[in-house]
């Protein structure tokens, strides 16, 4: 019994110099503040804390998810008092919150153009009634083996943009008229991650039938983003006559500007090259109305 007792007493006087140690770092005395605890309850859980203060520490320089350090990417181990206890568990970094959040609202965007319909169009608000026109007749003329031009729709953020060009595209499904709509920041995002069907995708939304190339000027533009890819696509489209749509918060002028990298003659000829093509593909219109997504 006497050789226990000792034994826990050089436990307890090596814990209370861990913990005596671990105070000397601001950011452990901070954290104990915070979680409003007293030294005795405190040191029983040094090591403990010790991981939260690394792992708070790794989020506070970290620049996004794929350079997360922290044992559950995207998340930290984080403290919660309950009683004399403390009870461990992950809790979710800013980026995986944003992360979520957009996983979210991909799947809401996905069901609402999947479901997208012509017949569900509101009619009510006057001042999106010419493009509406433009699209009822664009469904009813139009013919795949003719040259149809697209539309350049462009309008606040949640106006419905999108919604209108899926419905036309759902419609014209019936008619074995393929369409693809491509969300222009996350197919680049995609085509970076797997080059291993980088040839075949973009080989496809070259040659389909409809494309909607979604939210253009929401991308980060780099030569590769717009001379690789988005030129490349679009000079096929254009040479072969395929009908090409596309939706932007930015109007065409504010687009030729945002493609612009830099002052220097060179940048501006590549970014005109881009309008050049969008305006041989489209029509320019702006579609007026609320926001939807408030």
């Amino acid at each position: 019994m006497e050789k226990i007792r000792i034994s826990s007493e050089v436990n307890q006087k090596a814990l209370k110099e861990e913990f005596k140690k671990s105070c000397q770092n601001p950011s452990f005395r901070k954290l104990v503040k915070t979680l409003d605890i007293d030294g005795e309850v405190a040191m029983k859980y040094t090591s403990s804390l010790e991981n939260t203060v690394k792992e708070l520490k790794n989020c506070s320089e970290c620049p996004g998810l794929i350079f997360c350090k922290n044992r559950l990417e995207g998340h930290v181990i984080y403290p919660n008092k309950k009683k004399k206890q403390l009870i461990f568990s992950y809790i979710p970094c800013k980026y995986e919150k944003i992360k979520k959040e957009q996983e979210e609202n991909r799947m809401t965007r996905d069901k609402e153009i999947a479901l997208a319909s012509m017949k569900d169009i509101e009619l009510t608000d006057k001042r999106r009634l010419p493009v509406l026109k433009w699209l009822n007749q664009f469904c009813d003329s139009y013919d795949k083996n003719k040259n149809n031009k697209g539309l350049y729709l462009h309008g606040t953020f949640g106006c419905g943009k999108t919604y209108l060009i899926s419905a036309v595209f759902n419609e014209l499904a019936k008619q074995r008229i393929r369409g693809e709509i491509v969300y222009l920041p996350e197919l680049l995002r995609d085509l970076k991650s797997d080059f291993d069907s980088f040839a075949d995708r973009i080989a496809y939304l070259e040659d389909v039938d409809l494309l909607l190339i979604d939210d253009i000027g929401a991308e980060k533009v780099t030569e590769w983003s717009r001379d690789e890819i988005l030129g490349t696509i679009l000079q096929h489209r254009m040479n072969n006559y395929k009908t090409t749509f596309f939706t932007s918060n930015l109007t065409i002028e504010e687009l030729e500007s945002h493609l612009i990298m830099n002052g220097n003659t060179d940048e501006v000829v590549k970014a005109r090259r881009i309008i050049e093509r969008i305006r041989q593909l489209t029509e320019d219109m702006e579609l007026l109305g609320q926001n939807k997504r408030k």
